[in-house]
């Protein structure tokens, strides 16, 4: 099933939001995959179940954050790949309800973040390692199992694929507009070797996509859908890289609508012990880069088992509301610059544009001194300021007017003076008008 995107145009335009991860795992807090990364039985893992009780669970809070950060859309984890599920389902008791926290948390977080203003979307994972009719497979916690094949013997993924599009209808039906869905992943090129050589991954066949996608399309008929369910949909999502250019259709070539998904760490889960976390130029550099090669950024946020963003957490999105907060017109409506302007780019810099193509905004990842040399500009800019502070930035064209400087000019060369001491902003933009 292949379609002609629908109408992204507010997703193009948002540019920034947030990705939330968060489920049973948050309390061993050793990322979202420790069920499968320690062959963790069930028996072992349904003490997370028994004892899940985020007290300190406020999405009023979450939403207020990632507003304050500059992201103008969500995506929450309702079904992460350990089966568990965030709201009332009414086809498994392995639910939110059924825990001490005894409530439909996903439904809080729908109501919190439509009334800041957020669009919302639901992560739903296309596999399901609680599910008794999904097979063992090289990604399963039962994979090393002695009788492992025996145990999978049975299991139906048809009656699986049912499973989902009864939860998905749910989704879809029951919590008002849904902006986005967000499913995750097919790996159907994936053998077993060795003793394992029956164990096999899981495509578009297997999740029976057409139908899932077919029936979320007649439910929400303006949502849009990633293209992990192994079909292309509105979506394409890389994920922990940064593209070095916009992501073409592998038929046609075409630009494709993109959302790269990062974390600010390496787990996307709470994870209470990894360490590397990213520096506040390298989170911003992410989101300038992203977006001057005309995608979207999915930042991360994994909470705690109790239901708030940790320190670190906070802090790496307060790095963006201080950045956001005055620089947010160079990422809004911004897209990939021309391609004659991208000649004129600056190393070390990165060009965002309007998309009406009346402003160009320099990112300066590296502050040069005393000047900024734009070959090619010459003629088109009108005006010229810091974007944070909405200072003048004065500019000669041709040459730099130095005294040291000979008489030599360069037809088409724009020169902006800088001040010598690089404003306290961890990425300065130069916002430029263009005649």
């Amino acid at each position: 099933m292949r379609r002609t995107p629908g109408d992204t145009a507010w997703f193009r335009s948002a540019r920034f939001g947030m990705f939330i991860h968060w489920g049973l795992y948050a309390m061993p807090a050793r990322h979202e995959w420790v069920k499968t990364n320690e062959r963790i039985s069930e028996a072992d893992y349904d003490r997370y179940f028994r004892h899940f009780d985020p007290d300190l669970y406020d999405p009023r809070d979450w939403a207020r954050q990632a507003k304050a950060a500059g992201m103008r859309y969500a995506v929450l984890t309702a079904k992460h790949h350990e089966g568990f599920c965030l709201w009332d389902t009414q086809y498994t008791d392995y639910k939110s309800t059924h825990t001490p926290a005894g409530r439909d948390l996903l439904r809080e977080y729908v109501e919190a973040f439509r009334a800041e203003g957020l669009r919302v979307g639901f992560y739903y994972s296309l596999i399901d390692w609680h599910h008794p009719d999904f097979p063992i497979d090289m990604l399963h916690p039962r994979r090393d199992d002695p009788d492992a094949r025996r145990l999978s013997e049975g299991r139906d993924m048809r009656r699986y694929a049912q499973y989902m599009r009864d939860q998905v209808r749910e989704l879809l039906t029951n919590y008002g507009k849904i902006d986005i869905l967000w499913f995750d992943f097919s790996y159907g090129e994936r053998r077993g070797e060795g003793k394992d050589a029956w164990m096999r991954g899981k495509g578009a066949a297997d999740w029976e996509a057409d139908a899932l996608i077919s029936l979320a399309r007649s439910l929400q008929p303006e949502i849009l859908i990633d293209n992990r369910a192994d079909v292309e949909q509105d979506l394409w999502t890389p994920e922990q890289y940064q593209p070095l250019e916009w992501l073409r259709h592998p038929e046609t070539g075409e630009y494709v609508t993109w959302e790269a998904c990062q974390t600010f760490s390496g787990s996307w889960g709470y994870h209470r012990d990894e360490s590397s976390w990213k520096s506040p130029e390298m989170l911003i550099r992410m989101l300038v880069n992203t977006v001057a090669l005309g995608g979207n950024l999915l930042m991360n946020v994994g909470p705690t088992a109790r239901g708030y963003f940790d320190r670190r957490a906070e802090a790496a999105l307060r790095v963006y509301a201080d950045w956001m907060r005055y620089n947010a017109r160079s990422i809004y409506g911004c897209t990939m610059a021309e391609p004659e302007l991208l000649n004129c780019l600056p190393a070390d810099c990165r060009f965002t544009q309007s998309e009406d193509g009346t402003r160009l905004y320099l990112h300066l990842f590296a502050y040069p001194y005393a000047h900024v040399q734009l070959p090619g500009l010459a003629g088109k800019v009108e005006y010229a300021q810091f974007l944070h502070d909405g200072s003048e930035l004065r500019f000669t064209e041709g040459h730099v007017e130095h005294f040291s400087v000979g008489a030599a000019r360069q037809d088409g060369l724009l020169v902006i003076e800088l001040p010598p001491v690089k404003p306290d902003v961890p990425v300065p933009v130069i916002e430029l008008f263009l005649k």
